[in-house]
C-alpha cells in the first residue's frame, strides 16, 4: 500500500493517529481539501487497511489501573497447537494490552495492566499459569512510562512523508 499514498494521505494519517477524534471537516481545512475529496481518500485508505479502527485512548492511572508489567512467557513446549492455545486465551484476557511472539529465550512479551501487585499476581496464578502450557515468566514492572505512542512513525514509510508531520 506504501506505493499509493502521497503527501496529502500521509498529512490525514498523520492527523488520524493522533486525534481521531477530528471531524472530516477539519481535517480536510488542515490538507487542503473539501470534504468530500477527503472523506474519499479517508474511506480509500480504511478500505485497505491501511486505517484499522479509531480508538479513544484512556488514562489507566485516573481509572484505578496503575501498574503495569512486561512479562516474558516461554511456553514449556512450543508446538503450533500449543502456540494457537497460548493465542486464543490471550485474546479473552482484559488484563493483556499487548502480547507479541518474540526472538530469543522466550516466546511472548505480554504487556499486563492490572490494578496492583496483588491483582497481577491473581493473573498469574489464575490465568497464566494455570493454563498448564508455560515453564516460565519473567515479569518487568513499569515504574515510569518515558514514553508512549500509538503513532506509526509515517517519516519512516518514504523520505517525502516526513514532510507530512
Amino acid at each position: 500500500m506504501a506505493e499509493v499514498l502521497d503527501a496529502v494521505d500521509a498529512k490525514i494519517l498523520d492527523l488520524i493517529q493522533h486525534d481521531a477524534g477530528l471531524s472530516v471537516a477539519e481535517i480536510a481545512e488542515r490538507v487542503g481539501l473539501s470534504s468530500s475529496p477527503c472523506w474519499r481518500r479517508i474511506k480509500r485508505l480504511e478500505d485497505a487497511g491501511v486505517i484499522q479502527r479509531r480508538v479513544t485512548l484512556l488514562d489507566s492511572e485516573k481509572l484505578g489501573l496503575a501498574f503495569e508489567v512486561f512479562a516474558e512467557v516461554k511456553l514449556s513446549l512450543p508446538t503450533k497447537e500449543n502456540l494457537e492455545a497460548f493465542e486464543r486465551a490471550v485474546e479473552g484476557w482484559p488484563e493483556v494490552a499487548q502480547c507479541a511472539t518474540v526472538t530469543g529465550g522466550m516466546d511472548y512479551v505480554l504487556r499486563v495492566i492490572t490494578r496492583d501487585m496483588h491483582a497481577f499476581d491473581d493473573f498469574l496464578r489464575d490465568r497464566l499459569l494455570s493454563l498448564g502450557l508455560v515453564s516460565n515468566v519473567e515479569s518487568r514492572i513499569v515504574i515510569r512510562n518515558v514514553k508512549r505512542s500509538t503513532a506509526v512513525p509515517l517519516g519512516l514509510v518514504s523520505p517525502w512523508l516526513s514532510a507530512a508531520g
